[in-house]
């Protein structure tokens, strides 16, 4: 078995893996990095193009696990690209909305390279996509003529708990397995139920390190964390400010909604419009359709229904009034420039009324990673377009991941109990974490930190 980490960066960035395995090919994951742009924000995809793979495996729809897919099918057209039924239901949605922001880019940030694809190749590429149920066995390879002269290595769908559709892939072997987690989450969030990863054996993981750097309190709790927001919203809107809840369209923008509509239902907040982004409510809406088929907690909440949703009109956000408590959750966790959440995170800061509350990771250079390094009453640079600002307005960060905490992956090692495991999707220091902890928990595992490229024998 060899792996290649195709991930242009050695930080969480296009999630990429490529496995030989049996004399097959297999790519898992094809995404985008969100700090580049044009093609360096690709995986490493020239360093295979040349070799024939037979498919494609997503584990979710987040754009830095899939943003990259037609670039590689376009290397690969021989290849079929399988995901779950419900990444299924999704893909087509996510990758035609990246052609609008990429062209919007183009415009605005004259990046020469964008769009990276078009709708018309979209369309064209679209057949395919598979969607499979969890816990179907696969034959990956059979989709081509076998070059090995055996049967096909298998692949595996399971539930990852991360977001609709997301997914562990195990890939069995003649002699060898593999297990890679995609992005998972092990606890209940408020829509989906932890991630299914009982009983997964392999001798080779690929494991996410996102949280290695972050240490839970003991006494922590996520119902409590919610309980905190809530309050938090509460005392905005008593004190008639506006609250402003940055979110990614995909698994965030529905847990935070959910949050809200059983909180209304409790009596713990009034009944009043939630304004979200066009992206959000049509995501929204497919959580709703498909609840039947997710493993989910309030199976019956449908959303649209128990809130009273407003889409943003483009323009909207820079002119709206915001006296008077509005609740905003709005698209583009980490605030990148000429979004909604940008535009009214810059109008709301300077006012002590409002508040804007973080429910999950803003990388540290983005207009989100610095307004949550601010500090009240002191200027900071917040964006290239919003300039200096200051920041008078409640500014708070909940804890409402939907990746699993540190301790929750160290332990996962030990229940899959491989001989190898590589570590990818995180920092430096969140990687290094998890090197240490696991060779002094289990000295017998050999763990590697590939390198952006390099192949590996596992």
């Amino acid at each position: 078995m060899r792996i290649r980490n195709l991930n242009p960066d050695s930080d969480i960035g296009a999630s990429a893996w490529w496995l030989e395995i049996d004399g097959h090919h297999l790519l898992m994951d094809a995404g985008v990095h969100p700090k580049l742009d044009g093609r360096e924000s690709l995986p490493l995809l020239d360093l295979v193009k040349d070799t024939e793979l037979d498919a494609i495996a997503i584990t979710h729809c987040h754009h830095d696990h899939v943003g990259g897919l037609p670039v590689a099918v376009r290397h690969h057209r021989r290849a079929h690209v399988l995901m779950t039924e419900l990444s299924y239901f999704l893909v087509e949605r996510v990758l035609h909305n990246s052609v609008n922001v990429m062209k919007r880019q183009a415009e605005e940030s004259d990046v020469a390279d964008y769009p990276l694809y078009t709708h018309e190749e979209l369309d064209e590429i679209a057949p395919l996509f598979q969607g499979f149920k969890y816990n179907r066995e696969i034959e990956w390879a059979a989709f081509q003529k076998s070059r090995s002269g055996g049967s096909s290595p298998t692949l595996e769908f399971f539930d990852a708990g991360h977001a609709l559709g997301s997914a562990g892939v195990l890939v069995r072997g003649k002699r060898e397995t593999l297990f890679y987690t995609g992005d998972v989450c092990f606890h209940d969030q408020t829509i989906l139920k932890g991630a299914r990863f009982e009983d997964v054996k392999a001798d080779v993981l690929i494991m996410e390190t996102t949280r290695g750097n972050r240490a839970v309190a003991p006494t922590f709790s996520r119902e409590a964390e919610l309980d905190r927001l809530i309050e938090a919203i509460r005392e905005t809107l008593k004190r008639k400010g506006s609250v402003l809840i940055p979110t990614f369209a995909l698994g965030r923008t529905q847990e935070i909604l959910a949050a809200l509509a059983l909180a209304m239902r409790a009596g713990k907040l009034k009944h009043q419009p939630i304004y979200i982004g066009g992206l959000g409510r049509v995501f929204t809406e497919i959580y709703d359709l498909e609840a039947h088929r997710a493993h989910r907690l309030h199976s019956n909440l449908q959303l649209h229904e128990a809130l009273n949703l407003v889409v943003l009109e483009k323009g909207q956000a820079e002119t709206m009034k915001l006296a008077g408590g509005r609740i905003f959750v709005i698209t583009a966790g980490m605030m990148s420039e000429h979004t909604a959440a940008h535009d009214l995170a810059a109008r709301m800061m300077g006012d002590k009324r409002h508040g804007i509350f973080f429910v999950g990771y803003a990388d540290p250079e983005t207009p989100g990673g610095h307004l949550k390094a601010s500090q009240v009453g002191k200027p900071f640079f917040f964006s290239p377009s919003g300039g200096q600002l200051t920041r008078n307005c409640e500014m708070r960060d909940f804890d409402l991941s939907a990746h699993a905490n540190r301790g929750e992956l160290l332990d996962f090692v030990g229940e899959v109990s491989p001989h190898t495991v590589l570590l990818g999707h995180g920092d430096a220091d969140a990687r290094g974490w998890f090197a240490e902890q696991i060779a002094a928990r289990h000295p017998k595992i050999r763990v590697i930190q590939p390198a952006p490229g390099l192949l590996v024998e596992a």
